[in-house]
C-alpha cells in the first residue's frame, strides 16, 4: 500500500480502544502491515500459515481481521 492509498484508507478504520481512554494495551504492529499481509494474502491466494516473514506473525493479522477492524 502506498503513502498516498494509506492517506485515503487510515481513516476509514477504527480508532483502538487505547488510544480513546479505554485501556487495553497498544497494538504491537502497525495497521499499513496488517493490510499489506492481508492484501498479500488475497491476492497470492496463500494460506495463513505461509504469510512471508517479511509480515507480522500469521496469527497476528488473521486475529487483526477476525477482530472487524476491516470488513469483508
Amino acid at each position: 500500500m502506498t503513502d498516498a492509498e494509506w492517506v485515503v484508507v487510515r481513516p476509514l478504520l477504527p480508532v483502538p480502544g487505547w488510544m480513546q481512554g479505554q485501556g487495553g494495551q497498544p497494538e504491537a504492529y502497525c495497521h499499513q502491515a496488517m493490510l499489506d499481509a492481508i492484501g498479500y494474502l488475497v491476492d497470492n491466494g496463500i494460506k495463513w500459515r505461509a504469510m512471508p516473514a517479511d509480515f507480522p506473525p500469521w496469527d497476528r493479522v488473521y486475529a487483526f481481521s477476525a477482530a472487524g477492524a476491516i470488513a469483508a
